[in-house]
């Protein structure tokens, strides 16, 4: 009797998500699925319909992971607000480490999907926005407990340092992928940090 299709699913999904974030959607060709997975051709079309609805599934995987992580640093009622996104970037900064191979990073699966694909596939987008959504709320509701206690400055509205930090995040990450080092990420960090304080 096989594995039962949770488990394969489960397994097959973690692995095409690591294969997607490490090579790209067009540079991975269907065999290279299968070795990852270790599914047959056939296993992963019945399981998964195509390469990109198995895409989408292991960007939605792989985004609500990182979000989740996140969220919980942001939304950690024991920290002031300005700790909680210290905290954040340095989250950032330990990912990008923790993923750097010969000086370099493979970056972020949702800032590299928002690049491959520049828009051209709605599903993608959409994934992409929904996730985005997400993020700045949270981000925006982080900033504005901020400012309601004076920690951030009330010079801008929540909503527009929200779309600050996020931007600065995915140039963070950008920076990691094209060789850029903890020293150079700490440095980028505390300056938009620093911009936020009274």
């Amino acid at each position: 009797m096989g594995r039962p299709r949770t488990f394969g699913e489960g397994h097959a999904l973690e692995a095409a998500m690591r294969l997607f974030w490490e090579k790209g959607y067009e540079a991975t060709s269907t065999q290279e699925l299968c070795e990852a997975t270790g599914l047959g051709r056939s296993s992963i079309y019945n399981t998964f319909t195509s390469k990109h609805a198995l895409y989408v599934r292991a960007l939605e995987h792989y985004l609500d992971r990182t979000a989740g992580e996140q969220l919980a640093i942001l939304e950690n009622p024991e920290r002031p607000t300005v700790s909680r996104l210290r905290d954040l970037l340095t989250a950032i900064i330990d990912t990008e480490e923790t993923h750097r191979r010969e000086g370099r990073n493979i970056g972020c699966l949702g800032v590299n999907s928002s690049v491959e694909f520049s828009g051209r596939d709605p599903e993608v987008a959409e994934v992409l926005n929904r996730d985005l959504r997400r993020r700045l709320e949270v981000l925006r509701e982080t900033v504005a407990s901020g400012q309601r206690t004076g920690e951030i400055s009330g010079t801008h509205e929540a909503k527009e340092v929200a779309l600050f930090l996020n931007s600065t995040i995915a140039g963070m990450r950008v920076s990691a992928q094209n060789g850029a080092d903890r020293a150079t990420l700490e440095s980028i960090a505390t300056v938009a940090l620093e911009a936020l304080i009274p």
